[in-house]
C-alpha cells in the first residue's frame, strides 16, 4: 500500500475506483466539476476524436453536443468502419494511422487534441509518432499499448475464428455486448451495435490482425506530451496491467479511473466522462 501511495503522490490522478486491480489504493482526487466551463483562447484547437474497433463516429454524439460548446469537434469514420465502411479494409495500425494523418491534412488542422478509444487508442500512438508537432495533447481511453491484448475477454484469435462461423453481424453485436457492464441491457448498446453492424467479415478480421500485429510498448517512454489515461474499472477487453503501464510510462500522464464500467465509459457514464474530458483538455498549460 505504501509503495502503491507514493505512485499516486508522483503522478495526476483524478478518480481512483474500487481496487479490482491488484487492491490499489488511492485517496479520491476530484478535479473535475459540473459547472459550465467557459472556453478561453488557447482551446480553439480542435478534438479529434478517433474511435476503436467495430466503432465509428456517430458513437460521439453525446460528446460533440457538450464539447462543441468549447471546441470543434472531429470524430473520424477509419476506413471498414462507421461511415467509412465502403472504404477498403486495412490491417496495420500504421495504415490507419497514417490515413487519419491525411485526413487532418485534408482539414487543414494546423495544431489538434487527440483522442483514441481502444483499437483507436492503438492508432493515436502511431499517429504522435508521425505527426508529434501538430498534437496539442493526447487522451488514451480504454486502450493499450501491447496489441496482442492480454487479459481481454477472449483472444484475438478466438475472436477470428468465431466471427468467420459467425458472421459479421452476429459478431457485431456479440462483441459489442462485452463493452458495456450490463451487456446487451445497456441503455446504450443497442446503438453501439448499429454502428457496428456496418463492419463487413474482412473489416473485422482486419480489424482484429492489426491489433495482433501491433505493439508500442517500447515507445512509450518516449512521449513527452500532457496525456490523460481514461479506463472503467471493469473493462473486458484492456486489463488494469494495461492501463498502467501506459500510466506508469509516460512521465506526463494523469489517471482518471472510473468505477462501474467497462469499456465504453463515454455511453455509461457519458457526464463523467465529458467532465473528466473538458478537465483535462481546459486544464492544458501550452
Amino acid at each position: 500500500a505504501k509503495q502503491h501511495m507514493r505512485i499516486a503522490a508522483q503522478k495526476h490522478c483524478y478518480a481512483i475506483a474500487r481496487p479490482r486491480y491488484f487492491g490499489r489504493v488511492c485517496d479520491f482526487i476530484l478535479r473535475y466539476d459540473f459547472r459550465p466551463y467557459r472556453a478561453r483562447a488557447a482551446q480553439v484547437i480542435p478534438l479529434v476524436l478517433v474511435h476503436g474497433f467495430m466503432g465509428g463516429g456517430a458513437q460521439w454524439t453525446g460528446q460533440k453536443a457538450v464539447l462543441s460548446q468549447d471546441y470543434e469537434v472531429i470524430a473520424l469514420d477509419l476506413p471498414g468502419f462507421g461511415e467509412n465502411a465502403h472504404l477498403p479494409v486495412l490491417d496495420r495500425i500504421e495504415g490507419f494511422a497514417d490515413w487519419a494523418i491525411a485526413e487532418l491534412h485534408r482539414l487543414n488542422l494546423s495544431r489538434y487534441h487527440l483522442l483514441g478509444h481502444s483499437m483507436g487508442g492503438m492508432v493515436v500512438q502511431e499517429m504522435l509518432r508521425r505527426d508529434a508537432q501538430r498534437i496539442e495533447s493526447l487522451v488514451l481511453y480504454s486502450t493499450g499499448s501491447v496489441g496482442i491484448l492480454p487479459g481481454r475477454f477472449e483472444t484475438i484469435s478466438t475472436s477470428k475464428a468465431r466471427a468467420a462461423q459467425e458472421g459479421a453481424a452476429a459478431t457485431a453485436r456479440r462483441i459489442s455486448a462485452t463493452w458495456f457492464l450490463q451487456r446487451a441491457a445497456a441503455e446504450g448498446y443497442e446503438a453501439c451495435a448499429q454502428i457496428a453492424e456496418k463492419s463487413s467479415l474482412a473489416a473485422i478480421q482486419a480489424g482484429l490482425t492489426a491489433m495482433e500485429a501491433w505493439t508500442g510498448a517500447a515507445f512509450l517512454q518516449e512521449i513527452d506530451l500532457r496525456t490523460l489515461v481514461l479506463w472503467g474499472d471493469q473493462d473486458r477487453t484492456y486489463s488494469w496491467q494495461q492501463t498502467h503501464l501506459l500510466w506508469s510510462s509516460i512521465s506526463q500522464a494523469q489517471l482518471a479511473v472510473v468505477p462501474g464500467c467497462a469499456h465504453a465509459v463515454h455511453l455509461e457514464k457519458p457526464d463523467l466522462f465529458n467532465s473528466l474530458l473538458r478537465d483535462f483538455l481546459g486544464n492544458n498549460t501550452s
